[in-house]
């Protein structure tokens, strides 16, 4: 692992942007796994800016969708990309590819996400956050881990958390599609971000501490090539020499 700890989220967003910009130019045709949540809309906003990076020959899957919200649904994950990437940059419609909300055959549906993402040659790229329970994705911490596609029940901890952008708990859908570890950990590069306080300790716990599917982000330390960056808020509890400093 590769760890950068940066001053702030603005820098790490900076960093993150960067990062994922020179992915594309060095391979036009890259395939790039995407993150939703609050953690990449900087990253994301970085990119937008970037008028002369061409993303026409790109390809992207998603890491996951929220089971039985419509696509114009404002909290939809396909919605949200949308809005805070897809329709500011020149990416082909068809190289956009989100699991979807509303499946007719759940079980069909992850094998064809699955068979997309082999038949584009694999993810290059995948951009991950972290939950506060350590989940990637919505791959969950659990005695057992799936490595395809599939449909998941959310912890009482995603729920909560992912309730700030819900107008109550109530409202945060159960279930939702993932992607599984499997395709994230055969991505050749991985790069996770997390900014705040309150990802200090499961950060601290991805990088350095026991590799168990009840932390589903320290499988990460298997992974060849992962970067990570945290402002120093998460980074505040890495243990010195982890943190990025000399």
């Amino acid at each position: 692992m590769r760890i950068h700890v940066l001053e702030d989220y603005q820098e790490l967003s900076h960093k993150a942007a960067s990062f994922v910009a020179s992915q594309i130019i060095l391979r036009p045709h890259s395939v790039l796994g995407l993150a939703t949540g609050s953690t990449p809309r900087g990253l994301y906003s970085h990119l937008i800016q970037m008028e002369d990076l061409d993303f026409r020959g790109v390809q992207t899957f998603n890491l996951d969708e929220y089971l039985g919200l419509e696509r114009d649904h404002p909290h939809s994950y396909y919605y949200y990309m949308q809005e805070h990437l897809f329709r500011h940059i020149n990416i082909s419609r068809a190289g956009i590819h989100i699991p979807p909300g509303q499946p007719d055959d759940l079980e069909q549906a992850c094998r064809e996400y699955d068979r997309a993402i082999t038949a584009a040659g694999g993810i290059d790229l995948q951009i991950l956050g972290i939950g506060h329970n350590g989940h990637i994705g919505f791959n969950e911490p659990a005695s057992r881990l799936k490595t395809a596609t599939h449909v998941v029940d959310l912890s009482p901890t995603t729920i909560e958390a992912n309730s700030r952008f819900f107008s109550s708990p109530e409202e945060v859908p159960r279930r939702a599609i993932s992607m599984g570890l499997g395709s994230i950990m055969r991505a050749r590069k991985i790069l996770l971000l997390a900014s705040g306080g309150d990802k200090a300790e499961i950060v601290a716990r991805t990088v350095g501490g026991e590799i168990t599917t009840r932390v589903p982000a320290s499988l990460l330390q298997l992974h060849q090539e992962v970067i990570i960056m945290v402002d120093k808020e998460a980074g505040s509890q890495l243990p010195r020499g982890q943190d990025g400093s000399e």
